[in-house]
């Protein structure tokens, strides 16, 4: 029986009773901070799930609690010996150390295959994106399978699964190879990556390093050559003053090279209005007057810069009609070597320099790049449509010598196809001339291997060498998706492709072998194209997967950019999944207005879609496993009604509606706290694991008041296990809403009193109120965003903390952080999160014309005016103005000087609250005499 009495037909398994959650989040974060050798640095894919969280995921969701074996553990005490040894095992299995551990992850698989006997299950991913999940089951042991529609998710999975177990402990093939005995897993493969990617680059510097020649150093940096790193290049326009409208003005956001202390280096233009000519000259050191205002550059504020002849200014519009009109161009700025004596920044005075670009122009214009001659979307972030300032095809990213030398390396791979195939023969591949696609294993199929990893090489090469990629004063490039879309950059670094620094080929062959040598092919392994609404599972799979996040992520848009050089890179390698121009688009289920023509109707498509997609794989699964579905959440906007988490309570209709019952939720904290995107932006802080059994076919209809009686018997018996394992107080209202919704779930409907079905958010909603009521303290039915400052004021007080917690706590609340931010309630800035104090409140408040009124607010505003003017007309007018909510505001001072003098110890804060309910009476008599003549907003006493 469950914890409501339920009887059930199968043994839980350990994920739908308590997992080791601190541990894994411990991994999780850790591993994010893991770069050389992990293999998400294979291939860019967008918000993977650490492979910790989904190691552990699978480990619990197919070995068996032991309260399901009462024979072998009769007591309580015995479940709970038994049920931390696992834990122990699930620790260790976590440790990024051990990821290609053997005895560890055999520790592991002997407890799957005691739970789950001979027969190991196929696991089963049908989004499978950057393939985290069939990657571990694979480590684990078990068969692993995949499929998702998007052709760049699948070349990844491919990599990842697929190809290493074919030729797992396979020797090198090159020549001089085999200087050892033993080969594991993909090492011999790696070891070729390396070999072939070093004779790509070397006959590519054969037939293009003229472009990228080396500077002369001055005799003030020691003379002799010095190997260049970067190309510092600033975008220009036609002056909009028209004393200078002949001549193109830099747009730069910044003219600082570098900020390190003691290497100070900034760019000083040198203006002559006269000639109307600018010279660029590198200067170094400087006072801080200086740096700030290098530091700004040009710009004047968002997309707005100003002429640096006239200081006229020059808008986003202005400079998007100016390259529509093909008018934008490009001004080199500054250049930044590598010589003996370390950095250096440059002037340009060279006339090398001239003569590359010039050299670089004439090679590009001999090239057939049509295939990059595609459709793009110019600047966007997911669901944001930016300018396109002249990025109208996948070319305009990039410019001349940047095609040049990735056209060069695209090339080169196809030729060296013919080399490795020859070496793999010599070395005693077979002949046969089944291709990879066809599962072939011989000389050819591991020529195209090969070359399928040296493709990834170069779109790595393509991230950090685009004209979107910028160069950071700490001393890096960054690369073009340091963010989840492609933003605008005005000034921009071109990387030298033959250097040892940032976005240099060798180096992204270097990232490439170590990602292979990460992976550990304990099993076979199979990804598809196809998408999840119909496609063919093996036969009993268990489902484990990470759909799509509602709006969140325009994973076919991001991917677009990869898209295009892998399609000409390796399409004949995978002629299936290059068979389209760009990524498919119209079926992607991800909630995106622009492509579906608005937001109810994106909603819809994305809910039909997923409760189909969630309903063709609850049909095919097997019965005995639950299913895991990961959710992260990422919602900033805010809506009318001041919930913001559409995305959350769409995605568990989608689940229900498709005949899963929810019996568990386990946030998973998985994303880095140093992101390049900001708080309060659709930046992923968290993940949500769903734990789902499919709902029994004769489950009852039942009402509000039944389904609240439920709660309330349930809910505080879950929330105690929950607390006895250890669960942290931040992760507490998104673990409980597994229990709550494990209720709601379990039946076909529930009614409201009109016979309405009740909607996941109103169940969402019912379930925090029994956990607010539970844990106490929270008194009256408070608006979310309420509840969350509550939460937050008794964890933090007036102190800023961490926005992954506060995010954690909001969404649960069915609400975001923007949210409470809209409402006038917190601060959120660089990755913190403050309630604001009465001090910062806004003097000019108006509660009948605040759009996003709160109890919170209320409360906090009549604590100010009562500490400034105690029993006042001042106090008594504003207690009318917010009479609807006095009550609600009455019980949150209950409840805050609760907290303030029996949890914080803030004698302070308590004693405001206790002052204001102490003159409660009076107040309220005042207010009562008080009435507000809306015509000329003037307020009126009875006397």
């Amino acid at each position: 029986m469950d914890r409501g009495g339920t009887v059930t037909a199968y043994k839980k398994k350990l994920i739908e009773v308590a997992i080791p959650l601190e541990a894994i989040n411990a991994a999780s974060a850790r591993e994010k901070s893991i770069r050389h050798g992990h293999p998400s640095t294979l291939h860019l894919w967008w918000a993977r799930r650490p492979l910790a969280a989904c190691r552990a995921v699978l480990f619990a969701q197919l070995v068996d609690d032991p309260s399901g074996h009462p024979d072998k553990f009769p007591t309580e005490e015995a479940v709970e010996a038994e049920r931390q040894r696992l834990f122990r095992i699930v620790e260790e299995l976590v440790v990024w150390e051990n990821s290609t551990n053997d005895e560890v992850l055999e520790r592991a698989r002997v407890e799957i295959r005691k739970s789950c006997g001979d027969e190991l299950p196929a696991i089963y991913d049908p989004f499978s994106g950057g393939a985290s999940i069939p990657l571990e089951a694979q480590r684990l042991g078990l068969p692993s399978f995949g499929s998702d529609l998007n052709p760049v998710a699948v070349m990844i999975g491919k990599a990842m699964v697929e190809i290493p177990p074919r030729f797992k402990s396979n020797p090198p093939v090159h020549p001089g190879g085999r200087d050892r005995i033993h080969y594991r897993n993909a090492e011999g493969l790696a070891e070729d990556i390396r070999y072939y990617g070093e004779w790509v680059r070397e006959e590519a510097f054969r037939r293009i390093g003229h472009l990228y020649p080396q500077v002369d150093l001055p005799k003030e940096l020691g003379s002799g050559k010095a190997t260049v790193v970067a190309w510092i290049w600033a975008r220009t326009v036609p002056s909009p003053d028209p004393a200078f409208a002949d001549t193109r003005v830099p747009i730069a956001s910044s003219f600082l090279l570098s900020l390190n202390a003691g290497k100070e280096a900034w760019i000083e233009p040198i203006v002559d209005k006269r000639a109307k000519s600018i010279i660029y000259k590198v200067r170094s050191g400087g006072t801080k007057a200086q740096l700030e205002k290098a530091k700004k550059g040009t710009k004047a504020g968002r997309a707005v810069f100003n002429c640096i002849f006239s200081d006229a200014a020059i808008t986003g519009d202005y400079i998007d009609r100016q390259a529509a009109q093909g008018k934008m161009g490009k001004t080199l700025l500054a250049v930044i070597a590598e010589g003996p004596g370390g950095r250096r920044y440059l002037s340009v005075d060279s006339l090398s320099e001239q003569a590359a670009t010039v050299a670089a122009e004439a090679a590009v214009a001999k090239l057939d790049l049509s295939y990059l001659e595609i459709p793009c979307r110019g600047t966007f972030a997911s669901n944001a449509q930016g300018r396109r300032y002249g990025f109208n095809t996948f070319k305009d990213y990039f410019i001349e010598r940047q095609l040049v030398a990735l056209n060069a390396f695209g090339e080169l791979v196809r030729e060296v196809r013919s080399k490795i195939e020859k070496d793999a023969l010599a070395a005693g591949l077979s002949s046969e001339a089944i291709p990879l696609r066809e599962d072939g294993n011989g000389a050819k199929a591991y020529a195209e291997a090969v070359s399928v990893y040296l493709a990834f090489a170069i779109d790595r090469v393509a991230d950090a060498g685009s004209s979107v990629a910028t160069w950071s004063s700490s001393g890096f490039i960054r690369f073009t998706f340091a963010r989840q879309g492609i933003a605008m950059t005005w000034d921009f670094a071109e990387c030298n492709v033959f250097s040892d620094s940032t976005g240099n080929f060798l180096g992204a062959v270097e990232w490439v072998w170590k990602a292979l040598l990460g992976l550990s092919s304990n099993a076979a392994g199979k990804i598809v194209q196809h998408d999840a609404q119909t496609v063919k599972i093996p036969q009993n799979a268990v489902i484990s997967t990470d759909p799509p996040y509602y709006d969140n992520i325009g994973y076919a848009d991001l991917s677009d950019y990869f898209y295009v050089w892998l399609r000409w890179n390796i399409r004949d390698v995978f002629p299936a999944q290059s068979s389209t121009i760009t990524v498919p688009k119209a079926e992607e289920l991800v909630a995106t207005p622009y492509r579906h023509g608005g937001n109810d109707e994106a909603e819809k498509f994305f809910l039909d879609g997923m409760t189909q997609a969630v309903s063709n794989l609850a049909l095919q699964a097997s019965s005995q496993f639950p299913a895991t579905i990961y959710y992260a959440f990422k919602q900033s906007e805010v809506e009318q009604d001041g919930l913001s988490s559409t995305g959350w309570a769409t995605f568990i209709q989608a689940v229900i509606s498709a005949g899963y019952s929810i019996v568990g939720t386990w946030p998973v904290r998985t994303e880095r706290a140093a992101r390049t995107v900001a708080s309060g932006t659709n930046a992923l802080a968290n993940s949500v694991v769903l734990v789902c059994r499919k709902r029994e076919t004769a489950a009852e209809v039942i009402t509000r008041a039944e389904f609240i009686r439920a709660l309330k018997r349930e809910l505080p018996p879950a929330i105690a296990e929950l607390q006895a394992a250890n669960i942290a107080p931040a992760d507490m209202p998104q673990s409980a809403i597994g229990p709550g919704m494990g209720v709601f779930s379990r039946y076909n409907a529930v009614l409201e009193s009109d016979d309405s079905p009740m909607s996941v958010k109103t169940a969402l909603q019912l379930i925090n109120k029994e956990l607010d009521e539970y844990l106490g303290g929270i008194q009256g039915e408070f608006d979310p965003d309420t509840r969350f400052a509550i939460t937050w004021f008794e964890q933090n007080g007036l102190k800023a903390g961490d926005y992954g917690t506060a995010n954690s706590i909001a969404t649960a609340r069915g609400i975001s952080v923007d949210s409470v931010k809209h409402a006038g309630i917190v601060e959120s800035a660089a990755g913190k999160v403050r309630i604001l104090s009465r001090d910062e409140l806004e003097d000019d408040w108006d509660p009948e014309e605040d759009r996003h009124l709160t109890v919170w607010e209320c409360l906090q505003h009549l604590v100010r005016q009562h500490e400034k003017d105690g029993i006042s007309h001042d106090t008594a007018v504003l207690l009318k103005r917010i009479e609807a909510k006095a009550e609600a505001v009455k019980d949150l001072a209950y409840c805050l000087y609760d907290i303030s003098a029996n949890k914080r110890k803030d004698a302070k804060e308590a004693t405001a609250y206790n002052a204001l309910i102490a003159d409660w009476t009076e107040l309220t008599r005042q207010a009562a005499t008080i009435h507000d003549t809306r015509g000329d907003r003037q307020i009126r006493l009875d006397i």
